[in-house]
């Protein structure tokens, strides 16, 4: 099966819906089932990206992991392709199969006070971080706390904090998944250590994760934020960007953004309609040291706008400053072996203040620390050798904006290598390239084994 295979036209779509018993689902399910037409369908089926088309057969909310059981069952008995979405901020309409399993209705959130948590594939981290915030602690989270906990970690889970303490995906216990052949495992170190390897960076190619268990960290301040400056002084910023952050300490996670925001509710005037740039910044560790050793960007260029201050944990998503509202969006990424002089020139070359770029964010994030050295247990997360990452994102219909995204990756072409990260892979015939060959066989040894008749859609995007 190609991924052009799994696409649904709306013939097929019509036909799936009349002659598939979907009524039979809605029988043996406590969560809604709805099918086109229906009243609540559209509003169960749209991702977080409006750009993405969502469109399958029938969609199932999910209100236990029962559900999910049934749910793949189903698909098998009736030669459907299932596939989970949670807020779908990772959506791609070619691994949409003829049924969705919504499981944003499993909302299990507890935390431990000893410094874990168990939280339901509905979840997303602003709720861990709201519930451990009274214990000190804090969950790896990403650059926006809107993200669910499951899709974020299972790609792997890069966050502002990944230089301390690595990625979400290293810090999981165990998680709770509905595999292929309709049952419900339990995957930790010990118990199927196969699915518990790859769901930590295989994405959902291996099941439908209902629960996850992980470990916090005790970190309830941190030193961080933005420092915005005109872009007409990016070549300075980044110059000093550059030279600062290689001698960072793995207590200093950072990027820099370069934005193109528009005039609207909540981007201060100062950074609206014009080019700036964003350097994000987060210290783990003592603030008096973290703003000793951030004064250098500090002098870098007049500053607009300084967000840097000792912050509690439950406010750092004033560091990316990402949206939260669903919106379109267009993206590209790529991991970099390394960032030298050459490549800073050339990506402003296309994206800076000298160019006609339409990419609303062109962000490169440093990695490394320990990102590089891994959690415990081996993981199918296979970026960990990258320096640096790339991501552009785009608002769709702005004329030529697809097409200068792939020009900025083909100009930083000298410098990219390594594998993909799954979470910033946005075309699913590229995902196999997130991953090295041994790691490729594991994955479809566990698949052969746990979805042997390939009922998760995912699991295809492996086939090629």
């Amino acid at each position: 099966m190609t991924l052009t295979d799994m696409t649904l036209t709306d013939t097929v779509l019509d036909h799936l819906s009349t002659h598939v018993p979907f009524a039979e689902l809605q029988h043996l399910t406590v969560g809604l089932v709805a099918v086109p037409g229906d009243a609540d369908y559209e509003a169960l089926v749209s991702p977080w990206n409006l750009a993405v088309a969502v469109r399958p057969a029938a969609v199932l909310a999910a209100a236990t992991a029962h559900d999910v059981v049934e749910a793949v069952r189903f698909a098998a008995r009736h030669d459907l392709l299932v596939t989970p979405q949670a807020t779908g901020h990772g959506a791609m309409a070619e691994l949409v199969g003829e049924l969705l399993v919504a499981t944003s209705g499993l909302d299990e959130c507890v935390v431990h006070p000893e410094g874990w948590a168990r939280v339901g594939a509905g979840v997303k981290w602003a709720r861990v971080v709201e519930a451990a915030a009274p214990y000190g602690l804090a969950p790896l989270s990403g650059s926006t706390t809107d993200v669910g906990v499951v899709g974020y970690t299972t790609g792997g889970g890069l966050g502002p904090m990944a230089r301390t303490y690595g990625l979400a995906a290293d810090r999981v216990r165990a998680f709770e998944v509905v595999t292929g052949d309709g049952v419900l495992r339990r995957a930790t170190p010990t118990e199927h250590p196969d699915l518990f390897f790859g769901l930590r960076g295989g994405k959902g190619t291996l099941g439908i994760v209902t629960a996850v268990e992980f470990d916090l960290v005790h970190q309830p301040t941190f030193l961080g934020g933005s420092l915005w400056f005109d872009g007409a002084d990016a070549a300075a910023v980044v110059e000093r960007w550059r030279d600062w952050c290689t001698d960072l300490p793995e207590l200093g996670t950072t990027s820099f953004a370069l934005f193109r925001l528009p005039a609207m509710p909540g981007v201060p005037p100062q950074l609206a309609e014009r080019l700036t740039l964003s350097v994000r910044y987060v210290w783990t560790g003592d603030a008096a040291e973290g703003e000793r050793r951030f004064a250098p960007m500090r002098a870098a260029a007049p500053v607009l706008l300084d967000d840097v201050a000792v912050k509690p944990y439950a406010a750092i998503d004033s560091v990316h400053t990402d949206p939260l509202d669903p919106m379109p969006a267009t993206e590209a990424a790529a991991v970099l072996t390394g960032f030298p002089a050459e490549a800073a020139a050339a990506l402003l070359a296309v994206a800076g203040p000298a160019s006609t770029s339409p990419q609303v964010l062109v962000e490169v994030r440093q990695m490394g620390g320990a990102v590089a050295r891994g959690g415990e247990h081996p993981s199918a997360f296979c970026s960990r050798g990258a320096a640096y990452a790339v991501l552009l994102v785009g608002i769709p219909g702005v004329p030529g904006v697809a097409e200068h995204a792939e020009q900025v990756i083909r100009t930083m072409g000298p410098w990219v290598g390594g594998h993909r990260m799954p979470n910033f892979t946005f075309d699913p015939g590229r995902l196999v390239e997130a991953y090295d060959a041994p790691t490729l066989t594991r994955l479809r040894a566990a698949i052969g084994t746990y979805d042997p008749d390939g009922v998760m859609a995912i699991g295809h995007a492996l086939d090629v």
